[in-house]
């Protein structure tokens, strides 16, 4: 059950490093491959590709990693209120419940955006922009399951009063 937990961290680890990877082509070829291709009079090499590939990755760490933060406590809180430990269970309750239907809308919609967008493709790579969408999907219900996780089963830093 540990491994399971530990997956979405790993996917958005080789995700964050894909995203890099993908920068550092995209410069490569623009600014090394594009001199290169003009100096010996060749076809230049198209990389339009990069930037479809950049944004689907970009889509799915940072709707996964938003599903990670909530479940980490690692989004910003402000507490301005001396509440008792009772009644910070109750707020937190259902600031969780909140998080949760924000994340079940935002997988009922892109669901809907799937299925809508599932006979166009993207102009360079021509892949189904469902896959594009399919992060609002996943993205959203994993901030459902880790919010409903929090409600269930606390993390260990809400025992913490600094936090």
């Amino acid at each position: 059950m540990i491994f399971i937990a530990r997956i979405p961290k790993f996917v958005v680890s080789f995700l964050l490093i894909a995203a890099i990877v993908n920068l550092l082509v995209g410069v490569f070829l623009r600014y090394v491959m594009i001199p290169v291709t003009d100096w010996l009079d060749l076809d230049p090499i198209p990389f339009t590709w990069v930037e479809e590939v950049g944004e689907m990755l970009l889509a799915y760490l940072t709707l996964i990693g938003a599903a990670i933060g909530v479940r980490e406590r690692a989004h910003f809180t402000l507490h301005v209120l001396n509440l008792t430990p009772r009644g910070r269970v109750l707020v937190d309750r259902i600031h969780f419940t909140l998080v949760a239907i924000v994340g079940l809308l935002v997988a009922w919609f892109g669901i809907r955006l799937c299925i809508l967008n599932s006979t166009l493709t993207t102009p360079g790579l021509e892949i189904n922009l469902a896959v594009l969408y399919g992060s609002a999907v996943i993205g959203g219900v994993l901030l459902a399951v880790y919010a409903v996780s929090m409600i269930v089963a606390p993390s260990r830093l809400d025992a913490d009063p600094l936090h």
